[in-house]
């Protein structure tokens, strides 16, 4: 028998309204109002904000889900009112496929705070964040280097480069550019199967939890041997590149610095304890909620200067009179630089890296604007709604970075496209500061446009996948560079920082017998 959870709030709390909503039919409640397979979620859930107003909520099989379709929600839930909204729901899917560890999971309590302490003292700060932008600057211009020679490749270079600099902060491990990279290649898939892995109303099991307890071998639980197959990698993500920093350490001589060097090396952490296990999983949580997201960003700015060129002609008028055409761009210019400042802030508010975010769960109950929001409910932000509201974003679907200039700048999208409360991202910082970095450098080097074939400019639009992770939907652009001059700058990387595929071959000789294969659907 299916036990169906019902919410029963005691108390001067209980006596309050739930937030209006569609109204749940017996048993499976609103199960039919979630969105349906394939389509963009905050777009569905944004209609509840004229059908209900800004405040909404649905149940399905008992589980509460409160929406936010407002910022000013989120700011007083989420951050002023984070003592009772930190909490992460319960989701089975994701457990079972090996997530429970990573940071963005688990339950807000002491494991939690151990791995926000590291975080924070390894990335936390500019200051620290600082430490590493001979690292970020070295990926870009190497980034650069692949759109010179293979301009068609976007989206490969893209995501190269977004893992190069996160595994190399992580690990002090650099990546094979020549062919396909072991690591890499484990924490691409383990990252796209995390998104599937949260995506909410997906999996049966996270509404029916007691289907967890269901052998694989019974029909129906095909979700169980899903679920082993990505078990593989997200066990990989956290004990591959570990293995690999330890057998570094046993060298002679051996010296870097990245996150999980300087932990091992700093906290007297002892081999096999429980706060090894949490420094392994914080690390492997960098890649996770690092790579993917700065890949989404990144696409929309190359996708949006094709879009809007007077935009990008000016921003790169800018860098012209502040920098000039013998470098490029370098973190120091950021401040002399507001333009191009602001084209980061309007990529990141033109479509957010989640744009619903991750869920929170309220681990008490709460009476706001004289509703009753349960213990135990989800919360859902809608930040795409909040980036997108016109009566905080003027015409708020035209991609304008003056915006965030003059007197009177519209709000930072920082504010909510990292997150809320004691949730936000703990690797924003170096989010932001890589972003930055990879927009200046391509506008200095590169004009983007809209592909011509056959004299006839090829139309793109700016489409996106649904999904917890959301990216642009392929696209073409052309893309050339501006100045010869350009190109014996960004092949001076190579003289600066040679590699010969060592650590490759290290971590292929650790990956070698895990028995990793490419796990879809």
């Amino acid at each position: 028998m299916i036990i169906i959870r019902h919410f029963s709030p005691k108390g001067a709390g209980s006596r309050a309204p739930l937030p209006p909503g569609p109204t749940p039919l017996p048993l499976i409640g609103n199960l039919r109002d979630l969105p349906a397979p394939g389509t963009e979620e905050w777009l569905h859930w944004l209609k509840h904000k004229d059908l209900y107003g800004p405040l909404s909520t649905v149940q399905v099989f008992g589980q509460r889900l409160v929406i936010l379709n407002e910022a000013r929600l989120a700011v007083d839930l989420l951050d002023k009112r984070s003592a009772i909204y930190s909490d992460r729901p319960d989701m089975p899917f994701a457990k079972l496929a090996g997530w429970g560890d990573g940071i963005a999971l688990l339950e807000y309590g002491k494991r939690f705070h151990s791995y926000r302490k590291h975080m924070h003292r390894e990335i936390g700060s500019k200051l620290s964040v600082a430490r590493f932008n001979a690292v970020q600057e070295t990926e870009v211009s190497r980034f650069l280097l692949q759109l010179i020679d293979r301009p068609h490749s976007l989206t490969s270079h893209v995501r190269k480069l977004a893992g190069a600099v996160i595994l190399k902060i992580a690990y002090g491990y650099s990546i094979d550019y020549q062919g396909h990279d072991p690591l890499v290649d484990i924490a691409e898939e383990s990252v796209e199967q995390f998104s599937l892995a949260v995506q909410p109303g997906k999996w049966l099991v996270d509404l029916l939890p007691i289907l967890r307890h269901i052998p694989a071998w019974v029909p129906g639980a095909g979700f169980q041997r899903t679920a082993e197959r990505f078990r593989k990698h997200s066990n990989a993500l956290a004990d591959v590149p570990f293995k690999f920093v330890k057998k570094r350490m046993e060298e002679a001589g051996f010296e870097t610095s990245s996150y999980l060097f300087n932990l091992l090396r700093d906290e007297g952490i002892a081999p096999g304890s429980a706060e090894e296990v949490n420094v392994k999983w914080s690390a492997g949580s960098l890649y996770g909620g690092g790579a993917d997201t700065t890949v989404s960003t990144i696409l929309s700015f190359f996708l949006t200067m094709a879009l809007f060129p007077e935009v990008q002609k000016r921003a790169q008028d800018e860098i012209d009179r502040v920098v000039g055409r013998g470098r490029l761009p370098e973190f120091t210019d950021r401040e002399n630089l507001p333009y191009v400042d602001a084209v980061v802030k309007e990529a990141l508010r033109w479509h957010p890296i989640g744009p619903m975010g991750l869920p929170h769960r309220t681990t008490a109950d709460d009476v706001y604007n004289g509703y009753l929001i349960p213990k135990g409910s989800l919360i859902l932000p809608n930040i795409w709604a909040f980036c997108h509201d016109p009566t905080t974003y003027t015409n708020p679907m035209t991609f304008n970075p003056t915006r965030f200039l003059g007197e009177t700048p519209e709000p930072d999208p920082r504010n909510y496209v990292f997150g809320f409360g004691r949730r936000i991202c703990p690797g924003r910082v170096l989010a932001d500061s890589n972003i930055f970095l990879t927009i200046a450098q391509s506008l200095a080097a590169f004009r983007i446009g809209k592909m011509v074939r056959d004299g006839i400019e090829v139309p793109i639009k700016s489409q996106y996948t649904p999904g917890t992770i959301s990216h642009p939907v392929p696209f073409d652009v052309s893309i050339e560079l501006r100045d010869p001059a350009y190109e014996g700058i960004i092949r001076a990387v190579e003289e600066r920082d040679s590699r010969s595929g060592d650590d490759a071959e290290v971590l292929r000789g650790i990956v070698m017998g895990q028995g990793l294969g490419k796990a879809r659907l």
